[in-house]
């Protein structure tokens, strides 16, 4: 779980968020705690008892409306029962300035308060995409990404077994790599898993006998992606006689990563196989699945219906006395 200053929202987004800072700096090293905003109607109207306070505040024009109807003291009390809490910042939308009040105790009570341009809906829009990433569960996995035909493939298995050799290849194709070495996997939805490269190794690859590449460079700007979902792991083992791998694919596998199931394709790696192709296959075979064909069930359905077929064939001329 992530965590950012309201300093560092400010500077990282000032402009994406049209912000413009009006109380001093003192309480821009306040931390945003949680990945939700809150819009504090009620504890303007004078109930705090569930307070989200640790939650950036938005101020609508509906809330700044109240409390320009106030009178000066009555303004000055709802200000100040609201900032005795640790609020992280205050962002008044739409370009409305907020009560002279407000920025005089913010100051006193070190709350940075904010002016946005923006329409309040589309504020909290941006804010919360933006909160969502950071706080957003991930982890680091060592492999590569690819995206084959609009599906992201995550490539994993012992360092030389031929990963990033197959990613290049696959950008060879005209596919695009996403990541090699170093993955970053983001949680943005419940069933959604997202991978992108560490911002130092960017789109640079390790191949063996060579060094390190830059893709981007030699294929252009069209063999990459800053992201990609990742939607089915592509497990590559070296080959060995005693496991015995999958020839029907009846049986879909999965595992798991930050909780999100995807499938799991293992395959044997030996010399003079074709990785590549057998991506490119698994990549159309899981968009099949996703369209609601599975081609080793439907297979399985039809031999089962054939040797049926047969079955009461072969019964009933055995029975046939004519």
């Amino acid at each position: 779980m992530g965590s950012i200053t309201v300093e560092e929202m400010y500077k990282e987004r000032k402009d994406f968020f049209e912000l413009t800072l009006l109380t001093n700096e003192d309480g821009l090293k306040k931390e945003i705690l949680d990945n939700q905003i809150h819009r504090p109607g009620l504890a303007l109207a004078g109930f705090t008892e569930r307070f989200p306070y640790e939650r950036a505040q938005i101020l609508g024009e509906t809330e700044l409306a109240y409390l320009k109807n106030l009178d000066e003291k009555g303004r000055e009390e709802v200000i100040k029962r609201m900032l005795k809490f640790d609020i992280p910042c205050i962002i008044a939308s739409k370009g409305i300035a907020p009560p002279s009040e407000l920025i005089q105790i913010a100051n006193q009570k070190k709350v940075p308060v904010f002016q946005s341009r923006l329409s309040t809906a589309e504020l909290v829009n941006r804010l919360n995409a933006y909160l969502d990433n950071i706080f957003a569960p991930s982890i680091t996995l060592h492999g590569t990404l690819v995206d084959v035909y609009g599906v992201g493939l995550l490539y994993t298995g012992k360092s030389g077994v031929g990963k990033s050799e197959c990613a290049l290849d696959l950008v060879e194709r005209g596919h695009r790599l996403v990541a090699d070495d170093m993955i970053k996997v983001i949680k943005k939805a419940p069933e959604i898993i997202v991978g992108t490269g560490s911002e130092l190794l960017g789109h640079h690859m390790e191949v063996r006998g060579i060094g390190i590449i830059d893709m981007e460079k030699l294929f252009g700007i069209r063999a990459i992606r800053m992201q990609k979902r990742i939607e089915v792991q592509v497990k590559l083992v070296f080959w060995a006689d005693e496991p015995e791998y999958d020839r029907l694919g009846i049986e879909d596998r999965y595992t798991t990563i930050l909780g999100v199931e995807i499938p799991v394709v293992t395959i044997p790696v030996s010399p003079g196989k074709n990785i590549t192709v057998i991506s490119e296959v698994i990549a159309m075979n899981h968009m099949l699945k996703v369209y609601g064909q599975h081609p080793a069930k439907a297979f399985s359905r039809k031999l089962t219906e054939e040797i049926y077929r047969k079955s009461m064939v072969k019964d009933y001329l055995e029975s046939d006395i004519e």
